[in-house]
């Protein structure tokens, strides 16, 4: 019985620290996006500001000006890349939120409906042992009439019988 219960508040402790890690990884993992889209504003300004820039002859874009810019929206295609994939995974994290709290609740439901019909079927037996007491009520309520007949008649029989007797002396003594 006391392992039972150790074992039962270790469960019931583990569940909570892996309930606040899932939560701390949801954390980090939104905290994660949000750098990483601070990085892509960032690098969107570069962006911009590269379109702007004319280092050419009469003000014009060079080569150069046109591949840097280029190079500034790769890297604002990777890191949109990488900000998708953290998405996932912050989604993933919200199913499996999702899907833990589902299968709390029909966990919850299952102790429910058991704990329903365990009530019921109490309340069934309940009501079945109210009228077997009534009927033994009844029965006993006729015993003590039956008791109380057999006690007048057993009085009246002796009564009789010490009649018949002193009958019987009288008679004896008469004779």
């Amino acid at each position: 019985m006391k392992s039972l219960l150790i074992c039962l508040f270790y469960l019931a402790l583990t569940g909570s620290v892996l309930a606040q890690s899932d939560s701390s990884a949801y954390i980090t993992q939104k905290n994660k996006i949000n750098q990483l889209l601070a990085e892509r504003s960032e690098k969107f300004g570069q962006y911009d500001i590269s379109l702007k820039k004319r280092t050419g002859i009469f003000g014009l874009k060079t080569k150069r000006d046109l591949q840097y810019s280029n190079d500034i929206l790769t890297e604002i295609v990777l890191t949109d890349n990488h900000i998708f994939s953290e998405l996932k995974i912050l989604l993933d994290y919200k199913d499996y939120e999702k899907q833990e709290v589902e299968t709390r609740a029909q966990s919850v439901e299952g102790y429910i409906a058991n704990y329903q019909s365990t009530i019921t079927r109490l309340q069934k037996e309940n009501e079945r042992l109210r009228t077997e007491i009534e009927k033994n009520e009844k029965d006993k309520g006729r015993l003590y009439i039956y008791l109380i007949v057999f006690l007048i008649l057993f009085i009246l029989v002796v009564l009789y019988v010490l009649k018949l007797k002193k009958l019987r002396k009288t008679d004896t003594g008469q004779a």
